[in-house]
């Protein structure tokens, strides 16, 4: 949807800054940059989050991931407090993690962020060229649910960066452009039910997007649609993409156990920074998936996306350019995490608006995340087959769990049949 009204900033000082004590809070920076003294290209993603636990126990961590594209190597610094939130002031938007900060006022920004491992600090200033934007909007004010639980979701998806890089004694200037997102919000990942005294809120924004999903559906039986246990609930497929043209892209997708068909999330494209089109109906399909055979679980690394709004059709295909780095986070015990995999890529594709097509490229960040599933990886494919060309179903259920492949199908026409096979897996890359 794209609203016809003048475009402001939705943001305020309030929304900026800190919410503590709300149960989780972050602020992340996405950067694609050149570091001007030897024109290698770079990709940074760094965060921090706070949170307070159901025992009042406060925490806090810093995630610096570097990636130099040219040679395919990442650089990564975690660090984590279990017992102290961020430093912050109350009166403006400025967060610390020890000597690491970000801070700022829109539209200007600036981020310290240092790697004592490797050596590494980034002393960059962010200034933004899109006003910031919710995700819905005009549905909910940016307010999502998650379980029982709500946040609020809100990103800036085009900005110039500018400041300097220092690896050990070695500084360079940098020009690049940056991705700020803030969020906020009472929900646990590993307590559903946590916040039930906050029902009623939670199944009002349910409702109003759900609301909003199918006005902008038309009901289509799929041909084709596979579900896998990795792509529960609790995961999500993430997408930052800035095209040649100086247009920009945000995808976010809650999963329900599908690995293609319908979005439960949106895509959100801006073309001059200031008005917004929002997509419900899009539709997204694995190209390439990678395997983690420790925790025995697949994540895509190049996904194919389709989104329409009235008259605005968007065909793009998102590709890591780069080896994935998965990020563990432990939960409850070793089979029981939550992986964050990352990685700098190129998107193309095209725009249509029913009387001109635009071609697309540029460059983009993929962060599938995934909670893994204690069964490890079992999937369920389904294909129809439908009038006029016949009537009936295949099945192909492969679960690692239970080291066996069945395949089935039932056709009532154009030839009545039925079929059964069974035999046994081990766990293999697709």
């Amino acid at each position: 949807m794209e609203s016809s009204k003048e475009p402001v900033n939705p943001w305020t000082a309030e929304d900026e800054r800190e919410h503590f004590p709300t149960v989780i809070e972050w602020w992340a920076s996405e950067i694609f940059f050149r570091s001007l003294n030897d024109n290698k290209y770079w990709s940074f993603k760094g965060s921090f989050t706070e949170w307070v636990k159901r025992t009042k126990q406060t925490g806090s961590n810093l995630i610096f991931t570097l990636f130099d594209i040219d040679n395919n190597k990442d650089f990564s610094h975690y660090a984590i407090k279990e017992t102290e939130k961020l430093n912050s002031k109350k009166d403006c938007f400025e967060v610390y993690y020890n000597d690491s900060f970000i801070k700022g006022h829109y539209p200007r920004y600036k981020y310290f962020f240092r790697d004592p491992e490797h050596k590494i600090t980034l002393d960059l200033a962010y200034e933004a060229k899109a006003l910031p934007h919710w995700i819905a909007q005009d549905v909910t004010n940016g307010w999502l649910p998650m379980s029982l639980g709500f946040f609020r979701y809100g990103f800036i998806p085009n900005g110039t960066i500018t400041g300097n890089i220092k690896i050990g004694e070695k500084t360079s200037p940098v020009q690049g452009t940056g991705y700020l997102e803030h969020v906020w919000g009472n929900f646990s990942y590993t307590d559903p039910i946590l916040y039930a005294s906050k029902t009623s809120k939670t199944l009002s924004t349910y409702a109003k997007l759900i609301g909003w999903w199918l006005s902008s559906q038309k009901p289509k039986i799929p041909k084709s649609i596979k579900f896998s246990t990795e792509n529960n609930p609790k995961g999500y497929d993430w997408a930052w993409a800035v095209f040649d043209n100086g247009w920009s892209l945000f995808y976010g997708n809650i999963l329900l156990w599908l690995m293609k068909g319908p979005i439960a999330g949106s895509v959100i494209l801006t073309k001059d920074g200031k008005n917004y089109t929002e997509f419900a109906n899009a539709h997204f399909e694995y190209k390439k998936m990678k395997y983690n055979r420790e925790y025995d679980f697949y994540y895509p690394t190049e996904i194919s996306l389709t989104a329409k709004s009235d008259f605005e059709n968007l065909h793009l295909n998102f590709k890591m350019i780069v080896n994935a780095k998965e990020f563990l986070m432990r939960l409850t015990d070793n089979k029981n995490a939550f992986f964050i995999c990352e990685g700098p890529g190129e998107v193309n594709g095209y725009y249509t608006d029913g009387q001109e097509r635009i071609n697309l490229m540029g460059f983009c960040k993929l962060e599938p995340q995934r909670q893994v599933s204690r069964f490890g990886h079992n999937s369920l494919q389904i294909d129809l087959t439908l009038p006029p060309e016949g009537m009936g179903a295949d099945f192909e259920f492969i679960s690692h769990y239970f080291k066996k492949q069945i395949n089935s199908s039932i056709h009532i026409a154009p030839k009545p049949c039925i079929n059964f096979h069974i035999k046994r897996i081990k766990k293999e890359e697709p």
